[in-house]
């Protein structure tokens, strides 16, 4: 066995190169480059030094991919019947505010015809305001669609779907 050897503090950043970047080591991970290094050199907090070198390694981060699981397989929306039984809702967010005060716009898009609606509001609009616009602009149109889906930032689908409910039980 080899001994290994304390590499001059200057010499750490060609050793660290070396084990990393060359054609021949293809950038491993923390891991693997702690296994190659420890072989022939020490140096004190050696794992804390390869951990932070493989972290700033701009070309590890723009080609490994992350280790997760799979996210599972996709599940295909179903068709819908009729025109305006299915529909999507989501904002558009982060234009100038206009004279009016409208800085984003309420998307209603039908899933069979693929008509949509487009409403200029303020990113502040609060669900009753939302729901009684819906109803004055969609529903007066289309009427009361069978699933609506939604993703709506940080106002609650429950919330629109509850303050909806009141609005359709008044009329």
């Amino acid at each position: 066995m080899v001994p290994r050897s304390k590499p001059n503090l200057n010499m750490t950043p060609h050793v660290m190169k070396e084990a990393h970047d060359t054609p021949l080591s293809i950038h491993p991970g923390s891991t693997k480059m702690y296994q190659d290094i420890r072989r022939r050199y020490w140096w004190s907090n050696v794992k804390q030094y390869i951990a932070r070198y493989v972290e700033e390694c701009d070309v590890c981060h723009r080609v490994k991919a992350e280790h997760q699981r799979p996210a599972g397989t996709l599940q295909p929306l179903t068709i819908p019947e009729w025109k305006w039984d299915k529909i999507e809702m989501d904002f558009v967010t982060g234009f100038p505010c206009l004279q009016k005060g409208h800085d984003a716009i309420f998307v209603v898009i039908d899933r069979f015809s693929k008509v949509a609606h487009f409403l200029p509001v303020k990113e502040t609009i609060c669900a009753s305001q939302l729901a009684d616009l819906y109803f004055s602009r969609i529903v007066s149109l289309h009427g009361i669609p069978l699933e609506i889906s939604s993703d709506c930032g940080s106002l609650s689908p429950q919330d629109f779907g509850i303050v909806f409910k009141k609005l359709w039980a008044l009329t």
